[in-house]
């Protein structure tokens, strides 16, 4: 099968393509769109992605949204490889029959061995949403937008055993407002990726972008660890902009969760767990005579924080409800009193 993908394009380079998320997704959208133009240098020989997962509470087993895409625009079901591993045997020999000139990774999401590097002699590539050596990992979006940069970006790089450490071909700069979450800003910095992955390709195929590519100063890395559960809990002894930027950067998985305490007319409190989903900082609130006491104005859950910050609560989610404004949520409370969790 291998085969009759490589025989169409006479004189096209081979390109195999791995990512696994809806960000990867419409690179290879953009990468096959491009293929597809008549004086194009490469065609997409195989496609490499996650296994098919289990969505929703474990019903049936979901394809990627790259193998989906894939599937959708008519890609033979048969050079879609979906290894446990990239290390696997059966998975390098399938490559191998392919006869890639060059990969090329986005969001892929296995550790790729040496074995794998050494088959396309063009390299691999990766798209990679930082500024590297800045947050190298596999968060670069999140940590970047938890760490409240005004400014961070897209890189392409060539991937080395090292983590996101290969030599960066090209990159380009993004200024980032304090408003948008992170799977807006993975959105559009992988559209810049892509459209950089076309402009460099020739210089991929032919080997000039190995003799242009500037060695990262390993110096200057930062790293980007991913995201885990536990980290969710907003903690009001912060500050507010740090809460917000946390907020915006955890949106889309895991999400933020804060511990609320609901007093009622008798005095009795209960532990209220709320999911916190989109905020912004006010520094402007006269404080209380309970400073533990969350208010609301205007449209806004007001809760204290550190120092004489405030973060305005303008979207919440209770368990199990949906998505409420906060005006709604509020209304709901009857005049129950709303304070800070101890």
């Amino acid at each position: 099968s291998a085969s009759r993908a490589g025989s169409s394009g006479a004189g096209k380079k081979n390109l195999v393509f791995l990512g696994s998320p809806q960000v990867a997704a419409s690179v290879l959208d953009t990468l096959l769109a491009a293929s597809g133009s008549p004086d194009s240098a490469f065609q997409v020989a195989a496609v490499v992605t996650q296994p098919p997962a289990a969505k929703n509470r474990g019903r049936k087993l979901m394809p990627s949204a790259v193998a989906q895409l894939a599937l959708d625009r008519g890609f033979p079901e048969e050079l879609i490889f979906t290894p446990e591993r990239a290390r696997e045997e059966s998975f390098l020999s399938d490559l191998k029959d392919v006869k890639p000139d060059v990969c090329i990774t986005a969001a892929y999401g296995n550790i790729l061995p040496q074995r794998f590097l050494d088959i396309p002699p063009c390299g691999t590539v990766n798209i990679h949403p930082s500024l590297l050596p800045q947050y190298r990992g596999a968060a670069p979006v999140q940590r970047a937008l938890q760490d409240g940069v005004a400014e961070t970006g897209v890189s392409l790089a060539y991937t080395v055993r090292a983590l996101d450490a290969g030599p960066v071909i090209a990159c380009e700069k993004f200024s980032v407002d304090e408003c948008i979450r992170a799977p807006e800003l993975l959105g559009i910095l992988f559209d810049i990726g892509s459209k950089l992955l076309i402009n460099e390709l020739p210089s991929i195929l032919d080997g000039s972008a190995k003799e242009k590519a500037q060695p990262q100063d390993d110096s200057k890395a930062t790293l980007a660890p991913k995201l885990n559960s536990e980290e969710s809990w907003l903690s009001f002894d912060q500050e507010a902009k740090v809460l917000h930027n946390k907020v915006r950067a955890f949106a889309g998985w895991p999400g933020t969760r804060a511990k609320l305490q609901l007093v009622n007319q008798n005095g009795e409190s209960d532990l209220l767990e709320i999911k916190v989903i989109t905020t912004k900082v006010s520094t402007s609130c006269d404080k209380v005579e309970d400073e533990n006491e969350i208010l609301f104005s205007g449209s806004s859950l007001l809760i204290p924080c550190s120092g004489p910050t405030w973060l305005e609560v303008l979207e919440l989610q209770l368990p199990g409800k949906k998505v409420t404004a906060a005006r709604d949520f509020w209304n709901g409370l009857r005049g129950q009193k709303l304070l800070k969790s101890p």
